[in-house]
């Protein structure tokens, strides 16, 4: 398993930042590595994003000296959206087969998790946020037909948006995590706007369904000092509290 961390950053001091110094705090740029397991700690709200790309093998989730507990989920709780070909999640309480934009909350205490794909030709892409967990809630496949879809924008605004809200209270108990996915309609490529932010909470944003020869631009900062990141194809970047969010691309996107 590739682990890296990644510590809170001041707004104030955010603001004396370059350009590289933002993508290194920021910026999530290799979430599937062949046949691992890829995850940034974050201490914001020590959340985790990641990914696990099984090709050739199974990959099993272990612990690491940050979370000091021997299973991953002692006292965490996991959202995973599968971007790629069909897979499996197994668990000691069951398997679950997930298929593209299919979403899965693990709950805390649940062990032996292992990612795995149905065909090494057409891999599945398991994208990861974990989250502190003080309940444990039962885990719960969500599919797209199970989701609150909420029809967003306009053509007009360059905005028209679908958003699936997936592991929400509303679908399924968590404690504190929550995963949807917003799909930009062909000849919309800006997602939330206006821009706000979260006193309350930090968030993750992916982004996937990039063209390979287009990029998005996030914005982040505060509502006076703002900065952008340039991304490509299924790559992450952690939003602090205190930052805005908001993305525009040069194609649409997810």
């Amino acid at each position: 398993m590739k682990f890296n961390e990644r510590f809170a950053v001041h707004p104030a001091d955010f603001q004396s930042y370059d350009t590289e110094m933002i993508r290194e705090e920021f910026l999530v740029e290799e979430i599937f590595l062949k046949d691992e397991i890829s995850l940034t700690y974050s201490l914001y709200d020590r959340y985790i994003v990641g990914g696990a790309f099984p090709v050739d093998k199974e990959l099993s989730l272990e612990s690491f000296e940050s979370l000091k507990a021997d299973d991953f989920l002692a006292r965490r709780e996991m959202g995973i959206i599968n971007v790629g070909g069909k897979g499996v999640v197994k668990t000691a309480d069951g398997n679950y087969e997930m298929n593209y934009k299919e979403a899965l909350y693990l709950g805390k205490e649940t062990t032996a998790v292992i990612f795995a794909s149905a065909d090494k030709s057409s891999p599945a892409k398991f994208y990861i946020n974990s989250a502190p967990a003080h309940k444990k809630f039962p885990n719960k496949l969500v599919t797209l037909e199970d989701a609150e879809v909420v029809e967003m924008g306009s053509l007009e605004s360059s905005n028209a948006r679908t958003i699936n809200k997936m592991l929400v209270n509303s679908i399924v108990e968590t404690c504190q995590l929550q995963m949807g996915m917003t799909e930009l309609k062909p000849g919309s490529v800006w997602n939330t706007m206006p821009v706000h932010t979260h006193n309350r909470r930090m968030e993750a944003y992916f982004y996937f369904e990039v063209p390979e020869d287009q990029a998005v631009c996030h914005f982040m900062g505060e509502t006076d000092e703002t900065r952008h990141i340039w991304m490509h194809n299924e790559q992450a970047v952690l939003s602090p509290s205190w930052s805005i969010h908001s993305a525009a691309g040069t194609s649409n996107y997810i």
